[in-house]
């Protein structure tokens, strides 16, 4: 569970003269009503009108909800105290969703009036005061005079709060956030100017620190990267609705990430499972995408952030070549230094394991691990130390990979040296794609080293995947949900089929298999090579 940090500031905020502080003349209306671009769920809202209250993979049903219910984890409560989900109610759509919407939006007024370490957390905040401007039009503008007047007082004293938090302990995405819940604090309630002001220069640092000049966030996370271009466009928006000057690293900024942003989708449209990340709906991804308003096709190398994109015919591998992210932005990093995943026209094949909701604890510690990702582990061991509350400790440094391309066919080598302290060896991988892209071949290669230790390369299918072992004991067939067949094949170890778990796109795990190669490490080190190739239907044989 990801623990909220009151802070040194805690004694202060807990007193009754802090809340004086936060007092002010509270404005009777928005001076700036922004657009609300992003679709809900009207099932989720259903949900919700029903008592049901489902976030971050745990579920509570309550006439009110549980706002402190101290057997829920940490994603579950950030979720309930953010009101992003009032966009599902307002999807449901309806007067009943109307009132639902502020009953619920009440009975954390009655609770929470004053600071509260959970629901008033920087990052939980910012996103509150997003959420109740984005749906002013929903459930507030027709609201009675008494709960307007208790939703703006509520509203002034969380911007100045979130004013005197941020910087503070936020880092990366939390920290673009918070950011932009003083964005719409500061344009839309009249009389914060210097919020505002304050907001945008925070924005343009912070920009120039986390979007890389390939377009990769600097937290490598797939998922993290579409959050940070939604808030951006967020960002633009509210600036836009203002008439206010736009800074150009914001729209430079959403330049950079939407190719980027593409270049992690596999072909079904989802996106890749590195680093906490998540498939993330492709309908939402397509929205995303479509509102940044930018062109720009998927790039083929990021090499800033640390990514390679191999593609040919319907083949697209994705290969994590680079360096973990720095200490303090490694919260939801994984131990997946030169893993891959291959998708094949809009199936996925080989993939990493993903990640929880919950982000720490035991499941941050088995998800995080390399063994959870299409790689090479040496001696069941961790190529970087995992923190199962958040961020790495030893991690490698990946050397810079190396690309070539000739006629079509793609040759990547990286290597990382994430085992020399522990046992003297670099781990090297070469992937290559052939134009045609029904051939992927690779080679995992240990170096260095004084032999006898064991080491597993691995390769873990998605679900939908069925896969049989060939009868020399020497490489798997492997049958994608459509009926095409791929062949793998490997030398340098004993070949397995050992079973792994899924959760790449949702909170509940789906049992699959993994291809193991086994083996123990030669004085000088080990090698493994291996080939992916389709497998071409016989002449005759059935569609």
């Amino acid at each position: 569970m990801r623990r909220f940090r009151a802070g040194p500031g805690a004694l202060v905020y807990r007193t009754p003269l802090y809340g004086v502080l936060l007092k002010s003349r509270a404005p009777q209306a928005l001076g700036v009503v922004p657009g609300d671009p992003w679709p809900g769920d009207p099932r989720q809202g259903e949900a919700l009108l029903a008592g049901r209250f489902a976030f971050a993979g745990e579920e509570r049903q309550a006439d009110l909800p549980p706002w402190l219910d101290l057997s829920a984890g940490s994603a579950w409560l950030t979720a309930l105290h953010g009101f992003d989900w009032l966009r599902h109610l307002k999807a449901a759509g309806g007067d009943a969703a109307r009132r639902q919407a502020r009953v619920l939006v009440t009975s954390w007024l009655d609770g929470f009036s004053s600071w509260h370490a959970v629901a008033w957390a920087p990052e939980v905040t910012a996103q509150r005061i997003v959420a109740w401007i984005a749906a002013h039009d929903f459930f507030l503008a027709s609201a009675d005079d008494g709960l307007r007047a208790r939703v703006f007082d509520s509203l002034s004293r969380q911007i100045r709060h979130l004013a005197r938090l941020v910087p503070g302990r936020l880092r990366g995405v939390d920290l673009i956030l918070g950011i932009k819940g003083l964005v719409y604090g500061g344009f839309c309630l009249p009389g914060r100017g210097r919020t505002a002001q304050r907001a945008l220069w925070l924005l343009n640092r912070e920009l120039t620190r986390q979007v890389m000049p390939d377009g990769g966030h600097v937290q490598r996370s797939p998922s993290l990267q579409l959050q940070v271009l939604r808030h951006l466009i967020d960002i633009r928006g509210v600036l836009r609705a203002a008439r206010a000057d736009m800074p150009d690293a914001v729209q430079h900024s959403i330049d950079r990430l939407t190719p980027t942003l593409r270049f992690f989708r596999h072909g079904d449209g989802g996106l890749a499972l590195f680093n906490g990340g998540w498939a993330e709906d492709p309908a939402f991804i397509d929205t995303v995408l479509s509102q940044a308003d930018a062109r720009g096709r998927p790039l083929r190398s990021a090499p800033h952030v640390g990514f390679e994109r191999l593609a040919a015919g319907r083949a697209c591998v994705l290969f994590d070549a680079g360096a973990p992210p720095p200490s303090g932005l490694d919260a939801r990093a994984h131990a997946g230094s030169l893993s891959f995943e291959m998708s094949v026209g809009r199936e996925r094949l080989i993939v990493n394991c993903g990640s929880h909701p919950s982000e720490t604890g035991a499941w941050r510690g088995a998800l995080a691990s390399t063994a959870a990702h299409s790689t090479l582990v040496v001696a069941d061991t961790n190529s970087a130390s995992v923190r199962e509350d958040g961020g790495l400790g030893r991690r490698p440094h990946p050397v810079e990979a190396k690309r070539r391309e000739t006629g079509g066919a793609v040759l990547v080598e990286a290597a990382h040296d994430g085992y020399r302290d522990g046992f003297g060896l670099i781990h090297h991988r070469r992937l290559y794609l052939a134009e045609n892209g029904e051939d992927l071949r690779g080679e995992d290669k240990l170096e260095g080293g004084s032999g006898g230790q064991s080491y597993t390369l691995r390769f873990h299918l998605h679900p939908g995947v069925h896969a049989s072992l060939s009868q020399g004991g020497d490489g798997v067939l492997l049958r994608l949900p459509s009926g095409a067949g791929w062949r793998l094949r490997l030398s340098g170890g004993t070949v397995g089929l050992e079973e792994s778990v899924y959760l790449g796109d949702g909170p509940e795990p789906r049992g699959t298999l993994q291809v193991t190669v086994r083996g123990t490490t030669a004085p000088g080190g080990a090698t493994v090579k291996w080939a992916l190739r389709r497998e071409k239907k016989a002449e005759g044989a059935d569609p």
